[in-house]
């Protein structure tokens, strides 16, 4: 399957035209994310804030759909020597401290999870992301206007102001087209009956390979809400 860059995505040691056409949809969505910041950037930029070094999308907690775990483990593969040992010390500490989150999160810490704040493993010491061509939507989204559950939301270092009028993007729409593909990808290889709105948490695309992702019992996912 041939991905962004001239890459190929292994996908249970088989490649299929179903498969690549999740992908390219995939991209599609990424795509029309990339417009919807390029163009309030555009028209307010001076409240866009987003720069080089800028890190606070990089310690909010958010788990990945399927479509966007396998992806990302794909870009994961290229690191090399210290990046990728230092990505997995990460990922090792980052499970840690997840751990301790959703622990707080089940016994009933009100909202634990929403103001759960954690360095991903992907973030570099230079303050960049290790693979910014391949991050997840919600990242790519974060210093713009976004609705979810119906709310607005954006990130406190931005200039948008309380109240104020701006485009916004619909995260919620996004994520049911995130679900919607991870039930194509397991459809398009035979695992329908594998559970589709299963999150991943950022770490397990530095564990584990795209292949082993699609495997059954993947460990490090919790159910998402309905979508």
């Amino acid at each position: 399957m041939t991905r962004e860059g001239g890459g190929t995505v292994p996908v249970a040691g088989e490649e299929s035209a179903a498969v690549a056409e999740v992908f390219r949809a995939y991209e599609t969505l990424v795509a029309r994310a990339d417009r919807a910041f390029a163009r309030v950037a555009g028209e307010y930029g001076a409240l866009v804030r987003c720069r080089a070094g800028c890190d606070d999308c990089c310690h909010a907690v958010f788990g990945l759909f399927l479509i966007e775990s396998v992806s990302l483990a794909y870009h994961v593969r290229s690191l090399e020597g210290k990046q990728k040992e230092a990505a997995a010390e990460n990922a090792r500490r980052f499970d840690s401290g997840l751990a301790a989150v959703l622990a707080g999160h089940q016994a009933g810490a009100g909202g634990a999870l929403g103001r759960a704040r954690a360095r991903c493993p992907l973030l570099g010491d230079d303050r960049r992301c290790l693979v910014y061509a391949g991050r997840p939507l919600t990242c790519r989204v974060y210093g713009i206007p976004t609705a979810i559950g119906g709310r607005g939301h954006v990130c406190g270092r931005s200039g948008v102001a309380k109240g104020g009028s701006y485009p916004t993007f619909n995260l919620d729409a996004a994520n049911r087209e995130l679900h919607r593909l991870s039930g194509r990808l397991l459809a398009a290889i035979g695992r329908e009956g594998l559970d589709d709105r299963v999150l991943y948490a950022v770490s397990r695309s530095l564990t584990l390979s795209p292949a082993e992702l699609l495997m059954p019992g993947v460990p490090g996912g919790r159910r998402g809400p309905a979508v």
